[in-house]
């Protein structure tokens, strides 16, 4: 069969399945069917619900497969192969770098190229690069302050200093063990195609790191090992928990969402070889493969405006565009800082909520190169946040009172049983606390996500450097429009509403209790296990590499 016909065979095949999955999630929703349920429906369960019970379950039996896979990997690495380390750095906290920097020098691999390159070249931005001198040494290390970068030039820039710039900084590079570059600003995607240009083919494999993140020694080997046993995988990503995780309640509640990103979703996807994000502070990638495309990565539009955000899941997404797997692997480790106010958290998932929508798009290019698992999950994750809108606005200006309660007390049921598998998965009971996410997720995601949507061309970092915080105010606004939706419709109900029943009666308080006793229950337990650990910056993780 000729492969342009194979192609187009493929391109209708992936395109069908992910409308037959759209359209049976749509009409188990709009049908309402119900497999059982009480007199009056006070309690139900239905096909809609069936099928997100399904998704769950299914999800968590193939990140469960795909551990047991990991345990069992322990080949021996090729050691003969060159890898690049790249970090991007701005404004960042002094401490973090310094950290991040000591567990560079720890990395348990034999001549392991370092390329540091600073997002400005300011008198306050030298901090960097000294704190790299002190850290690095001077034996097999160099630096170079650039008024310009590959893109723009700096002031009172030259033709002839730009193209001697540009040779130092590529000579320095590929020369060098150790290389601290400080360049004109330009946003992050600028940073990190410094590196990737200088580097040019002069290494076998790239592997990207933040400036705020402290990594495994073992991490580098771990994932060249799953790139050297398969040709056809060329990124994969390790497994980043949270290094402040006890600096706040958001930072908690960050942690325990990050393991279960990383350990159940991507996992999940890891088995099917379709890993949608490979993350900034710890992945690699075949540098033949990036090289082929990293103008196109560096110069995406979207909308008719240059693309500044979402560098690190376009970048994946443009390896899973040439038809090459992406990986996850659980061996390979890091820890990374996380915002510990409410105010930069919501910032931060917001621009992640742009670049998740706007790779959405052109990830559905490429279903057909690919697993239909990634053509499913792709449809379930990315349409669920509206069907959730939809549910709850409904139930809140055309249910009951038991209607919202009812659906308040399914969320939580849904969060604990996550939050249940996650124990017995990772063996700590901390997770448990991740049924707790759930209501950040209902109160403060779900409005981000539509905010996301409404400003998806507004470009920028989104969170400000670590050195200095700067607060954004705009976060709110979306959440407080969503809160008084749900004020109001909550209000509007309750004015409607009929007078209750005996039997209602009965389950709205019944219903009410329990919700109750699940909120006091874990508020105590969060009290006596995590609250008074929080703020003690010693106790951060108990992970030895978090101890440099």
């Amino acid at each position: 069969m000729p492969v342009s016909l194979s192609t187009a065979l493929r391109v209708v095949g992936t395109s069908l399945f992910a409308l037959a999955v759209l359209g049976g999630i749509l009409a188990a929703y709009v049908t309402g069917y119900q497999f059982i349920h009480t007199e009056k429906h006070y309690l139900s369960f239905g096909l809609y619900g069936a099928i997100l019970g399904l998704h769950l379950f299914i999800q968590s039996l193939f990140a469960f497969l795909e551990h047991r896979r990991m345990r069992g990997e322990g080949r021996p690495v090729r050691l003969g192969r060159s890898v690049a380390l790249c970090i991007a750095a701005y404004q960042e906290d002094p401490d973090y770098l310094k950290k991040c920097l000591l567990s560079v020098k720890r990395i348990a691999f034999p001549d392991l190229k370092v390329v540091m390159v600073v997002d400005g070249n300011g008198p306050d931005d030298t901090y960097m690069l000294d704190i790299f001198h002190d850290v690095m040494g001077s034996e097999h290390s160099g630096s170079y302050i650039w008024r310009s970068n590959f893109h723009a030039w700096g002031e009172g820039e030259t033709e002839a200093g730009l193209r001697e710039g540009l040779a130092h900084v590529q000579a320095l590079v590929r020369g060098t063990t150790y290389s601290c570059i400080l360049q004109k600003w330009g946003g992050k995607r600028e940073v990190m195609y410094t590196a990737f240009r200088a580097l040019g083919d002069s290494v076998d494999y790239i592997q990207v790191c933040d400036s705020d993140t402290v990594l495994d020694p073992a991490c580098t080997a771990e994932m060249l090992r799953i790139l050297e046993a398969d040709p056809r995988v060329g990124g994969v990503g390790g497994d980043v928990q949270i290094l402040n995780k006890y600096d706040s309640w958001i930072s908690f509640l960050s942690s325990v969402r990050y393991w279960m990103a990383f350990n159940v979703e991507r996992a999940c996807q890891s088995y099917f070889g379709c890993v949608q994000c490979i993350s900034g502070p710890l992945g690699m990638y075949r540098n033949a493969l990036l090289q082929q495309f990293l103008e196109d990565w560096y110069h995406q539009t979207f909308l008719g405006s240059k693309c500044s955000f979402g560098d690190d899941r376009h970048l994946t997404n443009r390896v899973l565009s040439l038809g090459y797997q992406t990986k996850y692997t659980a061996r390979s480790k890091c820890l990374t800082e996380t915002p510990t106010r409410y105010l930069r958290w919501l910032n931060q998932q917001t621009r992640w909520s742009k670049s998740y929508f706007r790779e959405w798009l052109y990830n559905a290019l490429w279903f057909h190169k690919h697993h239909l698992w990634m053509t499913y999950e792709s449809v379930v994750t990315g349409f669920f946040p509206f069907f959730l809108i939809a549910t709850v606005i409904q139930l809140f200006y055309r249910g009951r009172i038991w209607n919202i309660l009812l659906f308040l007390l399914t969320v939580q049921l849904v969060g604990i049983i996550k939050a249940t598998y996650a124990c017995f998965l990772r063996g700590n009971a901390e997770m448990i606390f991740m049924s707790l996410y759930a209501l950040l997720y209902m109160s403060s995601l779900l409005p981000a996500k539509i905010f996301a949507i409404a400003t998806i061309k507004k470009s920028g970092w989104g969170t400000s450097g670590r050195r200095t915080i700067v607060v954004n105010f705009v976060g709110l606004l979306p959440v407080s429009v969503w809160v008084a939706v749900l004020l109001g419709g909550l209000a509007y109900t309750a004015y409607s509403q009929d007078l209750f029943s005996d039997t209602e009666v009965a389950f709205l308080v019944s219903g009410a209790i329990l919700y109750a006793c699940y909120w006091v229950g874990l508020f105590a337990l969060y009290m006596a296990i995590i609250a008074r650990r929080c703020g003690k910056r010693q106790e951060q993780c108990g992970l030895a590499f978090a101890e440099v």
